[in-house]
């Protein structure tokens, strides 16, 4: 894992002022660059600690293209994308693979130039305009955090409910029985359609099997500031707080620290933090972040394995025909966020 000291040392920043990138302090102006640097920093450091060289290269040169659902400065503001995307570029580098951004086309994505493509990895969500549009520039197309039109394309999904499981079993084992979910009602689907949101739905049915009924729910967007606000709204209301807090992502998980601190709430012997995603900014807020880690890297490893698997090179056809969906199991990294009950 990086540390704050070595982010410094590479990016020429102060500690402190990383920290205040890394946890998204409103009050500190910073330039985009800067926080992409400081953010793809910390990827690569932790990218370079986690690298894993199992299996070997398929023989022959893959020429991959690389299409993301967020924009370079919406990747500012939800960075789980920006990790996702800079470890299929990392892994393509490992493996000495051709790596190309797609470019956004009205509603799909362009060809690009030069040679055709022998795989396509599709970061996020996707409208089924863009969707057709990728099939038309390459048939082999791997979703990496969605699953549409599984008949047809690879996909590399997250275990939600083994997540919110682990992080519930640790809360409950830790004596916190009053806990609260932060997070939207309502999401985009695999398809980009509004529907539930599935970590809120799992959360509230894993904590009916437990006999616990939920404490509060704090319906807001997965971003920072609406977080934010959402945490201070419930401190504002009174009454009796949540033991505990299951915040759907990453960035939830950090607003609603800035608000308990800005409130004098402390964390965790007041009230614990528990984040889903596990990013390298989980490791460096303070207090760091108890997560149920989605495995980012191995779910771009994961995706180059399953388009190699079905890439028609010269002399070397497709190993396989059928499209496979792989779950990748998260886990849960216990650190400074959470404690027992008081």
């Amino acid at each position: 894992m990086a540390t704050l000291k070595e982010l410094a040392d590479r990016t020429g920043y102060a500690p402190a002022t990383i920290s205040r990138i890394l946890s998204g302090d409103p009050t500190l102006s910073v330039s985009p660059e800067a926080r992409r640097k400081v953010l793809e920093e910390a990827g690569r450091l932790n990218y370079s600690a986690t690298r894993s060289r199992r299996g070997r290269t398929p023989k022959g040169v893959l020429r991959l293209g690389l299409a993301e659902m967020l924009s370079p400065a919406q990747q500012l503001e939800d960075p789980y994308y920006l990790y996702l995307s800079s470890y299929v570029r990392q892994c393509c580098a490992e493996k000495k693979y051709t790596c190309l951004t797609l470019e956004r086309r009205g509603d799909g994505f362009a060809p690009p130039e030069g040679e055709g493509l022998q795989g396509i990895v599709a970061v996020g969500l996707f409208t089924t305009a863009q969707i057709q549009s990728l099939e038309a520039i390459c048939p082999n197309v791997v979703f990496v955090d969605s699953s549409p039109f599984e008949s047809r394309f690879d996909a590399v999904v997250l275990g939600y409910e083994l997540g919110i499981s682990l992080a519930l079993d640790h809360l409950v084992a830790l004596g916190h029985r009053c806990i609260g979910f932060l997070g939207p009602e309502y999401k985009l689907d695999h398809y980009h359609r509004r529907a539930p949101e599935v970590r809120r739905q799992l959360f509230c049915r894993l904590m009916e099997s437990r006999g616990l009924a939920p404490a509060a729910l704090l319906d807001c967007p997965m971003e920072a500031p609406a977080a934010a606000e959402a945490v201070a709204a419930l401190l504002h209301r009174g009454g009796e707080l949540p033991t505990a807090l299951m915040c759907a992502n990453e960035d939830s998980a950090i607003g609603a620290l800035r608000s308990l601190q800005q409130a004098g709430v402390a964390v965790p012997q007041q009230l614990s933090v528990v984040s889903f995603n596990d990013t390298p900014r989980s490791s460096l807020v303070d207090p760091p972040l108890t997560s149920v880690s989605t495995h980012v890297e191995e779910m771009a490893r994961t995706a180059l394995r399953l388009l190699a698997e079905r890439a028609d090179l010269p002399g070397k056809p497709a190993v396989r025909t059928i499209p496979l969906k792989v779950v990748v199991p998260p886990s849960l990294v216990v650190r400074g966020s959470t404690a027992a009950v008081e």
